[in-house]
């Protein structure tokens, strides 16, 4: 199957792989930011489903988020109302930057869209991503104990022609961090957001769409 090679290829290897190197020593768990250890995203993206290929291309938006989540610092909560950050720990870019490139990945993937790539790459899609990130945080309900990784991501398939919304999903998941530290906050975010990833390509590729010319 023919695929579009994507602009960004070589960003997304910098941004989505394992834990980076630590270039300076480490502050306080939560608080403000003090040091310079950055994590990167590794979700476990979807295995390729069975099915043909669709007949439309794909323009991922990049997500809408509350300035809280549009950062790079990994967020956490203590209660529903309040958001803080990790002290010494950070994402490589912006959450909605590493959010839209991993949706790409994921669409790539699943080797049953010949063209997908993100909005910024030029491709006059038939059909537009949006995404709106509700949840992308570590919470704790004990101050002492695992946190749970909690993903929430709110997607609209929405036609490039007419503007006009083909299907829209919630996509959740939450997973168990195995212990209270920072690697393990990021390895549960990893899980929690591969699943979410896979509800949000499993769904678009179900989608019934009529190709627009």
């Amino acid at each position: 199957m023919s695929r579009l090679v994507l602009p960004t290829l070589d960003r997304r290897a910098l941004l989505l792989g394992g834990v980076a190197v630590v270039v300076a020593g480490c502050g306080n768990i939560i608080g403000p930011p003090e040091a310079s250890q950055f994590y990167k995203l590794e979700p476990d993206l979807p295995a390729p489903s069975g099915g043909g290929s669709v007949g439309w291309s794909l323009a991922v938006m990049l997500p809408d988020t509350t300035d809280v989540l549009d950062s790079n610092r990994i967020a956490i909560s203590r209660s529903p109302q309040t958001l803080d950050y990790y002290a010494d720990a950070v994402w490589p870019d912006r959450l909605t930057s590493l959010v839209q490139i991993a949706l790409v990945h994921a669409f790539e993937k699943s080797d049953r869209i010949e063209q997908v790539s993100p909005d910024t790459a030029g491709l006059h899609a038939n059909v537009m991503l949006q995404t709106q990130i509700i949840d992308f945080e570590a919470r704790y309900d004990q101050p002492d104990g695992p946190p749970t990784a909690v993903v929430k991501i709110e997607a609209k398939l929405v036609t490039n022609r007419n503007r006009e919304i083909v299907s829209h999903l919630t996509a959740s998941q939450e997973a168990q961090a195995n212990a209270n530290s920072i690697p393990a906050a990021v390895d549960a975010l990893d899980r929690a957001f591969g699943a979410v990833l896979g509800q949000i390509v499993g769904w678009a590729l179900s989608t019934p769409i009529r190709r627009e010319e």
